[in-house]
């Protein structure tokens, strides 16, 4: 069976780097919409509250606040949908997942920075 996962990985593998980030980077995801016949790109910017999965089925959460509603979207690393991925600010925190996040508000819900 993890023989089949490989050789399925080694098929569909896009064979592209997206920019190296981590959660707690604020990041901005430019996606691909098509409507209809036309396309454009959309710029969806927030914070990186987890990465999940290996391979093919990899994904990253970005939580965002839309007014004072907090939005959050997954994206594939391996969607063909993904123009590209911009780091904003590379977030210290030290945890894996960040989903303390979704209760905080105001202030508190700052991430600090990391300074280099």
């Amino acid at each position: 069976m993890n023989e089949l996962m490989q050789a399925v990985e080694q098929e569909f593998k896009l064979n592209r780097e997206l920019t190296k980030f981590n959660p707690g980077d604020t990041i901005s995801v430019h996606y691909k919409i098509s409507e209809g016949n036309k396309e454009r790109i959309q710029i969806y910017r927030g914070v990186v509250i987890q990465i999940k999965g290996s391979g093919i089925s990899k994904t990253f959460t970005v939580r965002k606040m839309s007014g004072n509603v907090g939005v959050e979207r997954i994206f594939p690393f391996e969607s063909p949908a993904i123009e590209k991925v911009e780091v904003n600010k590379y977030g210290k925190v030290r945890r894996a997942r960040i989903f303390y996040l979704r209760q905080l508000t105001g202030k508190k819900a700052r991430i600090k920075e990391k300074r280099y």
